[in-house]
């Protein structure tokens, strides 16, 4: 079982993700919410469950398809994962706008 440790740049979308969805829907926005923090337990279990990003191409760095969002994380070392980013699949992903750390 790895850490995960979420970035300030992952937890403000998810921020920026529950206030876009609330406009319309609290309930929707919980649920979205609550689907996007349960990956973070299949990560947890095996880090090396997600694709590779295909715009970065590096092993270390993997996402997880939940509902229209890209989980983006990367492998740090053998018990450390981190949450990158939490990306609208719809929205182009471009190389600088995942830091790698």
């Amino acid at each position: 079982m790895v850490k995960i440790v979420s970035t300030n740049r992952a937890l403000n979308d998810l921020q920026e993700i529950a206030d876009y969805i609330s406009r319309d829907s609290f309930q929707y926005a919980g649920i979205t919410l609550e689907k996007l923090i349960e990956a973070a337990s299949f990560i947890e279990t095996n880090p090396f469950i997600g694709r590779k990003v295909p715009e970065i191409n590096e092993a270390s760095i993997r996402e997880l398809i939940v509902g229209s969002y890209r989980v983006i994380y990367k492998r740090v070392h053998q018990k450390q994962v981190n949450v990158l980013t939490v990306h609208h699949s719809a929205r182009l992903l471009k190389k600088s706008a995942i830091k790698r750390r």
